[in-house]
């Protein structure tokens, strides 16, 4: 008997539904994990926010009100909101209110996943959403993954 010589490997069509198995794959993962992304780098916002929030207070002990500089708006910086580095994704800025008795405090996105987010928080430690995803909204929290608080 003569072994007939029988080739190995992969077939073109057995090929073809490996790419496109893998393709599916693709196009449900990587939006998941574009939105993973999202999520982490808004969470920089929410930090910051908060952190700001603690020395605009401990310069209201000190002062006992936010002043008409506490956010440096006169040139003079009191509250340190210059945050440096490659890694912020945000920029932030700070509003007095109520003669001096009140701020708010927003996280502007402006670099990747953060653009198109918009966040507040004021003194009341009242936080809020003003964008988000690039849609202008109106909650009163922070959104993270969709419109629910």
């Amino acid at each position: 008997m003569i072994a007939a010589n029988r080739a190995r490997g992969f077939t073109l069509i057995e090929l073809m539904i490996v790419v496109v198995i893998v393709a599916i794959l693709a196009a449900i993962a990587l939006p998941s994990y574009q939105d993973y992304v999202r999520r982490a780098q808004i969470q920089e916002a929410f930090g910051n926010l908060s952190n700001l929030r603690i020395k605009m207070e401990q310069f209201y002990q000190d002062n006992r009100n936010y002043g008409t500089n506490a956010c440096g708006n006169d040139g003079v910086q009191r509250v340190n909101f210059a945050l440096a580095g490659a890694e912020i994704r945000f920029n932030y800025q700070c509003a007095l209110t109520n003669a001096g008795q009140g701020f708010t405090l927003t996280a502007t996105g402006n670099r990747e996943r953060a653009v198109g987010h918009v966040f507040t928080l004021n003194e009341a430690n009242a936080k809020s959403t003003t964008a988000f995803r690039g849609a202008v909204v109106a909650n009163a929290c922070w959104l993270v993954r969709g419109d629910e608080c």
